[in-house]
């Protein structure tokens, strides 16, 4: 099961395609493309990547302990879903107009839908057992929701896309040694 770098993992995964995929047009540079917060403001960057909240999905019904090996229990990987905002980094120096942000907006949109899922073996290769797909969906959120978000972080709302990339497992370091069986003792009883 992933281990706790899932997280960054996946944030990693959707700037790397986004560099990819919008670099050199409509952004110049993938240097230009980062993960970060639009609270910073002295950095110099056009398209953001923020992870603003991350839950456990606690629906879902997990047993107390699954068997890893022959000898081996372990608590079994839990499910979260991470929510992000992509934005335009509003103290850039690049001096976007209008038209600009328009396209780089509807160009992520395009690429995010467009790479809807990625495997985790794919984010961690040492991955032995399969696990779903993670899901990249948008974030349904009114108007007021996004609102908060960017009220949480003491900046005024600017257009920007949300989205959710569920379901994404972290697994227990708890791992729990059962004894070996030394000795058995089978009786019959014939009637």
């Amino acid at each position: 099961m992933a281990d706790y770098p899932i997280i960054a993992d996946v944030s990693n995964y959707i700037v790397r395609t986004l560099r990819e995929k919008m670099c050199p047009e409509p952004i110049p540079s993938p240097n230009n493309i980062e993960v970060s917060t639009p609270a910073e403001s002295d950095v110099d960057y056009i398209l953001g990547l923020y992870l603003y909240d991350v839950r456990e999905e606690g629906e879902v019904a997990v047993p107390a302990m699954v068997s890893s090996g022959r000898t081996r229990l372990r608590r079994p990987s839990r499910p979260y879903s991470l929510y992000y905002m992509l934005f335009l980094n509003g103290s850039s120096q690049m001096g976007l107009k209008g038209g600009d942000v328009q396209k780089i907006i509807g160009r992520a949109a395009q690429i995010i839908n467009d790479s809807s899922m990625v495997s985790p073996r794919t984010l961690q290769s040492w991955l032995e057992d399969d696990e779903p797909p993670i899901i990249f969906s948008p974030a349904r959120m009114s108007l007021e929701d996004k609102v908060r978000v960017w009220s949480a972080i003491n900046k005024p709302y600017q257009v920007s896309l949300f989205y959710k990339a569920a379901p994404v497992f972290l697994s227990s370091e708890i791992v729990v040694d059962t004894p070996r069986v030394m000795d058995a003792e089978i009786r019959l009883h014939i009637k």
